[in-house]
């Protein structure tokens, strides 16, 4: 067994205890010296035994060893003092360097304080504290979401024990726990942005958070959760009663409603025509009725739906949602009414005026309708189209005024729909707008008036009706035949009445007798059966041209006058009766349609009844 010299267990010793605050070099160093103590003591010793050596040289070889070791013992020392000051100005420097750093992140954290919001840390509706510092790679705001999911998971928890609140520091964090979970970990960046030290700050969050835990776990126990349905369940049955109520009040107003029209309700008359029966108004009122129950069914909704989902805490937030979503609306549709009211009195101040202009121009139409008011060069059967073109463009000006003051004119989509509209009447109308065009220079050219007979290429008959786009004709027939106006413009028109009245219209026949009729005998028998005519004018006097001069006989002619156009047809028919009557009496044989005899006997043409002297 290796024997040590007591000195060395002492330095050994004392040495082990001053060991701590010693730099690892220190240690490294001593722990050599003392490997190098043990090898020179083992070599001492296995060099000079006990036996060879005096105990005078052995005391003088280890007061020989016990001064080297306490030189460098002394050595060591001085290098521990060595690496002391090293450390410390290793530990100063990094120091500085800190408050350095520090400065440097206070004038950051201060230049960007203006500008910089912080996130504040909302639980179940309340602010906590704001955060403006990143950790970790997580924003602020996703460090407040993450506090804020931990803080209502840990109140939602039914445990029957409460753990406490309490703070653990740790390198560079300083952290709040709840039963061992990381509520929110505050980094010295934390405790800058707010001007105070890290510890300082937890402690100012510790009884924040704390007491916001208890409100939760007393917010989510049995006993509420008991309550809210409860409650829930009184809702729903007062809204249920709610319903009953109203379907039972407006069961008793259609009674109601089912007498009153049966007893005093009278129908709306507009002078002799009855716009609305008792049985309408009846059905009216009832569905107005049906209307306002549903209103305020949707009413009892509106409130009862919010109530519910705000009973409990996880649904409170979907309750706001809905109370917003149906309030939002009715708000902005308030607050726009508002704000639309100056330019719904500047939209009535317009229309009032092209009103009143409008009624002024009528009346004088009207006048100049009537031939009350004459002038010169303007027909009075101008004046209702010249109304109608002067009203449609008062009213074309009075929207081109009001368009800007209506709601959502500036708007794109407004302009939009306006665009498209302008398009497709552009590309649809080119056919309607000739039509309109020729309505009007129809009008003021006064081809014909209304209940003129006119014929329109092979068409005759009795003008009905103008409009801005067709014509409407009725025939003798009774048919009514509509014509576009753009066609009337292309063909030519014949005006029987127009001729009739300044003039007298001709009517003509023709007829052929035979050479061996005297011509004027013929003549006067025309002239005869014309005025014997119901509806020939006896002034201009009727007369007669022999147009053609043919082979087996000559052509007359006769022509009267009328001033009733419209009769025209059936003046025509008994011209042509009293034609046949006359010659048939002055025994005249009429040649038409072409007619040859022998006289070598055959029957005469003239009917026997007027040969045997009966007519």
């Amino acid at each position: 067994m290796k024997r040590f010299p007591l000195p060395i267990l002492i330095f050994v010793c004392l040495f082990s205890l001053n060991i701590s605050p010693v730099h690892s070099q220190l240690i490294k160093n001593a722990g050599q010296f003392i490997q190098a103590a043990f090898s020179d003591s083992a070599y001492s010793v296995s060099a000079a035994t006990p036996d060879s050596l005096s105990a005078r040289e052995r005391f003088i070889q280890d007061s020989i060893r016990i001064q080297e070791l306490t030189l460098q013992v002394q050595e060591q020392k001085l290098n521990e003092i060595l690496l002391r000051s090293e450390l410390d100005n290793a530990l100063n420097r990094n120091q500085m360097a800190d408050s350095i750093r520090d400065a440097e992140q206070r004038r950051r954290i201060d230049s960007l304080r203006a500008l910089t919001l912080g996130v504040p840390v909302i639980v179940d509706g309340d602010s906590l504290f704001t955060l403006y510092a990143e950790r970790g790679g997580y924003s602020a705001l996703d460090r407040a979401e993450m506090i804020s999911r931990i803080m209502l998971r840990i109140g939602t928890e039914r445990s029957l024990s409460r753990d406490s609140v309490y703070i653990v520091e740790s390198d560079g964090a300083s952290d709040i726990l709840y039963g061992g979970r990381v509520i929110v970990s505050i980094s010295d960046l934390d405790a800058l942005w707010l001007n105070t030290s890290r510890r300082q700050l937890a402690e100012s969050y510790l009884p924040v958070i704390e007491s916001k835990i208890d409100d939760l776990k007393n917010e989510h126990n049995i006993f509420q959760i008991a309550k809210r349905i409860v409650l829930f369940i009184l809702v729903i049955v007062i809204q249920y009663l709610l319903f009953k109520l109203t379907n039972y009040l407006f069961r008793k107003l259609r009674r109601r409603i089912i007498r009153f029209k049966s007893q005093h309700l009278r129908p709306v008359n507009v002078r002799d025509y009855e716009l609305i029966n008792t049985r309408q108004l009846g059905r009216i009122l009832i569905f107005f009725s049906n209307v306002l129950r549903w209103i305020i069914l949707l009413v009892q909704l509106t409130f009862s739906v919010p109530i519910l989902f705000a009973i409990f805490p996880q649904t409170e937030r979907l309750a706001l949602t809905i109370l917003h979503y149906i309030l939002e609306p009715v708000k902005m549709v308030l607050h726009s009414v508002v704000d639309y009211i100056p330019n719904l009195f500047i939209i009535i101040v317009i229309w009032l005026c092209i009103k009143y202009i409008i009624k002024g121009i009528r009346y004088i139409a009207g006048e100049i309708e009537n031939e009350k008011l004459k002038i010169s060069g303007f027909y009075p059967d101008w004046a209702r189209p010249t109304f109608n073109i002067v009203r449609f463009l008062l009213y074309a000006f009075m929207i081109a005024m009001i368009y800007p003051y209506l709601p959502g004119s500036d708007s794109g989509v407004f302009q939009g729909i306006s665009v498209f509209v302008g398009l497709i009447v552009s590309l649809g109308s080119s056919t309607v707008i000739g039509n309109i065009i020729a309505g009007l220079v129809i009008t003021y050219m006064r081809p014909f008036r209304i209940g003129d007979r006119i014929k329109l290429n092979d068409t005759v008959g009795n003008v009905m009706e103008k409009t801005p786009f067709v014509t409407r004709l009725r025939t003798p027939k009774n048919e009514v035949v509509t014509i576009p106006n753009s066609f009337i413009m292309s063909s030519h028109t014949v005006n029987y009445s127009a001729s009739a009245r300044q003039f007298g219209l001709i009517i003509h026949t023709t007829v052929t007798i035979g050479y061996d009729a005297p011509w004027r005998q013929v003549h006067q028998l025309l002239i005869d059966a014309a005025r014997s005519t119901p509806g020939v004018l006896d002034h201009p006097k009727p007369f007669v041209l022999e147009t053609e001069l043919q082979d087996w006989y000559p052509c007359y002619q006769i022509n009267a006058y009328i001033k009733d156009a419209n009769r025209l047809a059936q003046i025509m028919s008994d011209l042509h009766q009293n034609i046949q009557d006359t010659f048939n009496e002055a025994g005249v044989e009429i040649m038409s349609p072409h007619y040859y005899a022998g006289r070598d006997g055959n029957a005469s043409t003239i009917p026997s009844d007027y040969l045997n002297g009966e007519k």
